[in-house]
């Protein structure tokens, strides 16, 4: 056997030494060998295992365990038929009493026995989300917030928001006056002309002031088909294009009016085809 494999043998296998240059040169040889032959031996080093997730170097995701404070809020809870409803829903930190921002509000009205939504608006930097709205009957309302980050979902309590039909408050105070006598140029409580009972009432019901003439009367409001006409409606009865007389319509082709002197106030027939009708509620 070759001189160098030999001493590569005896220094690997911790044999006997060799003797001075020969020994220096097998050496040299002999060391990058068993070097290079552990290295084979042992493999190529292995990676480092991942933190398992729930050791100390693994980040868990947040959990949203923070119930906001969330409430609802109408612009008012008596609403004129027609009009326009606002809720406002307001979401703070029940710990500091901040504004919470971001994620969305679902606003919800309840039909029969379930809770529907009426629409969806994003919660701003001051904490609240509004939406605009026009029922057109007495509801319950609620807001439902989505939760964001450490924020959960939360849901408000229950308001309602009653629907005042306006022209049953016309029809109704209308009522109130049958019997009254007439009087021309009288505008009540204890007696009435024509455009004088009209004006009266309408301010009492809606607030609306109407011009105490039935000429005048027929440009208020918004003009209406006769066969869309219902009961509250202005009915203006004219000779020509001009309006001679006014009363308010009761439904099954009737008025509520003060029609002239010894006549009082009453349901009485509407007795002429040449009117027109204007909504005033």
């Amino acid at each position: 056997m070759p001189e160098g494999i030999d001493t590569v043998h005896e220094l690997c296998s911790g044999g006997r030494s060799l003797p001075s240059k020969r020994r220096a040169r097998g050496l040299a040889l002999a060391v990058g060998l068993c070097v290079c032959a552990g290295q084979l031996l042992a493999g190529p080093a292995l990676a480092a295992p991942a933190p398992a997730p729930n050791a100390p170097g693994a980040v868990a995701a947040t959990a949203a365990t923070i119930a906001p404070r969330v409430t609802i809020k109408p612009s008012t809870t008596r609403l004129a038929w027609g009009s326009t409803l606002m809720l406002t829903a307001t979401i703070t930190d029940p710990r500091t009493g901040k504004p919470v921002w971001g994620g969305t509000v679902q606003f919800q009205v309840r039909k029969g026995n379930k809770w529907v939504s009426t629409g969806t608006r994003p919660v701003y930097s001051t904490g609240k989300s509004i939406l605009s709205i026009k029922p057109s009957e007495s509801r319950l309302y609620r807001a439902v917030y989505s939760g964001r980050g450490a924020y959960r979902a939360t849901a408000t309590g229950k308001v309602k928001v009653s629907v005042v039909n306006s022209r049953a408050r016309v029809l109704a105070e209308a009522r109130k006056h049958i019997g009254k006598p007439y009087r021309f140029g009288a505008s009540g409580p204890s007696a009435f002309d024509c455009s004088g009972f009209t004006k009266y009432v309408y301010r009492k019901a809606t607030g609306r002031v109407l011009p105490h003439k039935a000429n005048e009367q027929q440009r208020s409001g918004t003009g209406v088909a006769k066969n869309k006409v219902l009961p509250g409606d202005l009915i203006v009865i004219r000779s020509g294009s001009y309006g001679t007389h006014v009363g308010i319509y009761a439904g099954g082709g009737y008025m509520y009016d003060s029609p002239r002197p010894g006549v009082r106030v009453g349901k009485h027939k509407i007795w002429s085809r040449n009117y027109v009708v204007r909504r005033l509620a």
